[in-house]
């Protein structure tokens, strides 16, 4: 068995096992457990993507002093200098992207357009927080008091601890990471163990383009022996969760009591409405792409369709059609147009949803069934899903499935719609078909959604945007643009006094 340091992507070949160690303060190191765990593509499960560390709180203990290490000299590096590693890090991607792409659509399974456009999320994320470096911006205002200056700045919170999801390996641990270092933090991160390797290949890019030793350690292995070890260390003074509702709720609690800065980004159930007036062909193809692409496995995922009576027939009809002519495999193959479940898991989660939708009377027209011969006989494969005269009431209506599994829901107008929409328990993202500009703004103020799309499927986020969701999507808070911004850096209000006498504020204020 060979053994990698992690060298350029570029120099890896597929022909051997590569052991990946955890990076703690600059070093490649072993799990103090001595275990490992194996990365299998979940396209052909006889392929083994690396061999990477199952680690405990013993490792995360390691790499959060040295995150903390780092953290007292990266803190006073100026942040357009910080900025400036960020940006080189973006070239680097570039230069590797295809590599990177190849990498994680054999971890991940994704076909290899989405994971391109993974990686380039990252090189995207890259250069707006590099530009964040040269802003960081705070106000100054005018002070109730003569002689008397004004102002707020931002600064770091100190070690950050991230846990990523599998679906987005690189560009979800780019939103996380680069925000937080360029506004001067340092950080400990746990990829997903389905998909370690894509964070390895943003970090390394990190390192190669000057980040110094500490300020990024990455330590493998799964939630309870090292997520909850990440998110209870005390010199860990936020966490930041991109998973579901249910792990969420544990993060948020033990956060809680240490008053942690805490980001929950969790599930969606998200609804695209199109209306009578809507262009069908835009429509069916945005439906299509928000329901199947990445195997319907993000949380903005097109889950719920509501189509107007008026044009429902016709809409089930064609999208039925084109759904059934959709191809399914291997990532790698650039025909293929959607991929395999992540794992057997989330495969027997998606299946046992269609039964859940059978049982509850809604009518399967499409897919439904696991793919496992031929071809398809060593992964997680399974026909992309169309349930139609679904009630909004309905668990498969309700309940995220992070599957390809579809509802469609008739529904009498726009009004009718938006409270179909809006009644779940999530509020992620949203969208409306409609030619007619009235009822376009009156779905962005009415959608009770974090994101709201016009003529757009629900998938398609932006970096330079806020990104998040109300309800049980989240805490509040927001990847992603200013908001990431917000979350890694603390306020402190700076009054500067230069008439050399005691002004007591609003205490020798003169009516």
């Amino acid at each position: 068995m060979a053994t990698d340091t992690l060298a350029s992507p570029a120099t890896l070949s597929h022909t051997k096992t590569r052991v990946l160690k955890n990076f703690i303060d600059g070093e490649w190191v072993d799990s103090s457990t001595g275990q490992t765990f194996e990365d299998h593509n979940p396209a052909d499960t006889r392929d083994v993507v690396g061999i990477f560390q199952r680690s405990n709180r013993a490792d995360v203990n390691a790499a959060v002093e040295a995150a903390k290490r780092a953290f007292a000299k990266w803190r006073l590096v100026p942040a357009p200098r910080r900025a400036e590693i960020v940006f080189r890090a973006a070239e680097i991607l570039i230069e590797r992207k295809e590599e990177c792409a190849r990498d994680m659509t054999r971890e991940m399974g994704k076909v290899l357009a989405e994971t391109r456009g993974d990686v380039q999320e990252a090189i995207d994320a890259a250069y707006y927080n590099a530009g964040e470096g040269r802003r960081l911006f705070g106000p100054t205002v005018p002070s109730e008091m003569p002689n008397k200056f004004a102002m707020a700045v931002r600064q770091p919170i100190g070690v950050c601890g991230m846990i990523t999801p599998w679906n987005f390996p690189m560009a979800i641990a780019s939103w996380k990471l680069l925000p937080a270092v360029v506004c001067g933090n340092t950080c400990v991160i746990k990829p997903a163990q389905d998909t370690p390797l894509s964070t390895f290949n943003l970090v390394r890019a990190l390192v190669d383009a000057g980040l110094p030793k500490g300020v990024i350690n990455i330590v493998t292995g799964f939630g309870a022996e090292v997520g909850t070890p990440l998110a209870e260390h005390p010199d860990v003074r936020a966490i930041s969760l991109t998973g579901s509702s249910v792990v969420g709720r544990i993060v948020g609690g033990i956060a809680a009591q240490s008053f942690k800065h805490c980001s929950l980004e969790l599930g969606g159930k998200n609804p695209m409405i199109v209306l009578d007036d809507a262009n069908l062909d835009l429509a069916i193809e945005g439906g299509l792409w928000g329901a199947f692409g990445t195997t319907g496995q993000r949380c903005t995922a097109t889950s719920r369709i509501i189509v107007q009576k008026g044009v429902y027939r016709e809409f089930v009809e064609r999208y039925v059609d084109r759904a059934k002519k959709l191809k399914v495999g291997n990532g790698l193959d650039e025909s293929v147009q959607m991929g395999p479940a992540i794992n057997a898991k989330q495969l027997e989660t998606d299946l046992s949803y269609v039964e859940i939708g059978r049982n509850e009377g809604a009518k399967l027209v499409c897919g439904g069934n696991r793919l496992d011969k031929g071809e398809y006989q060593y992964g997680w494969f399974m026909e992309p899903t169309v349930f139609t005269d679904v009630d909004p009431k309905m668990r498969i209506a309700q309940e995220e499935i992070f599957g390809p599994v579809v509802s469609i829901i008739s529904c009498d107008g726009l009004e009718d719609a938006i409270e179909i929409a809006n009644n779940i328990e999530y509020g992620l993202s949203s969208a409306l078909y409609t030619k007619d500009v009235n009822k376009a703004f009156s779905a962005i103020r009415d959608l009770y959604a974090g994101i709201t799309y016009i003529n757009a499927p629900t998938i398609g986020a932006e970096v330079h945007l806020p990104f998040g969701g109300t309800k049980a999507t989240g805490n509040g808070h927001r990847e992603g643009g200013i908001g990431a911004i917000d979350f890694y850096t603390e306020w402190k209000s700076v009054y500067v006094d230069y008439s050399d006498k005691l002004q007591k504020a609003q205490i020798d204020r003169v009516d």
